[in-house]
């Protein structure tokens, strides 16, 4: 009898479990590529950034030349950061090479996507669809959400909006 209450108990919380673990960042897969924390902040009425960490099951190097968000801007550039001079500045880059079972992050600081000139301001909870080229390794859409807070220290999270940059 006892089993059959805790089968019972068991069955009953499954439906909480599998509801309580949809909501969690799964990725998006598409051939040997998987995207996983994709994120955008934008603290700057005409720009904003997209930060993710890539994954390459393949076993060959997969790499990232191009980014388009047509709905949000014509100007999705990839972007990294360079010291120069004592100076950390943001610069321009031709690409992102994501290694044979290797995994690379576009995160804040360093390598990430820049949205340029956006049609309109990208509001706190807005949904973006950005596609990123890989060449021969494919082409990866995603739906992106603009979270200000994601990928700040907790000490900054509760202050996020400080003057902040959106990378």
């Amino acid at each position: 009898m006892n089993r059959t209450l805790i089968l019972a108990a068991a069955m009953a919380a499954l439906p909480l479990a599998v509801s309580a673990h949809e909501g969690h960042d799964h990725g998006t897969t598409v051939g040997d590529l998987t995207v996983t924390g994709a994120y955008a902040r934008s603290t700057n009425p005409k720009a904003g950034a997209a930060f993710m960490t890539i994954e390459n099951k393949g076993a060959a190097d997969c790499v990232l030349t191009a980014v388009s968000a047509p709905e949000v801007t014509d100007r999705a550039e990839l972007h990294t950061h360079r010291e120069e001079n004592g100076v950390m500045s943001m610069v321009p880059i031709e690409s992102v090479t994501v290694p044979a079972g290797g995994t690379h992050a576009l995160e804040r600081g360093g390598d990430h996507v820049m949205l340029m000139d956006t049609k309109t301001p990208l509001a706190e909870g807005d949904e973006l669809a950005l596609t990123l080229d890989f060449g021969a390794c494919g082409q990866v859409p995603l739906t992106v959400k603009v979270d200000n807070k994601a990928g700040m220290p907790a000490a900054h999270a509760h202050g996020a909006g400080h003057g902040a940059a959106a990378n």
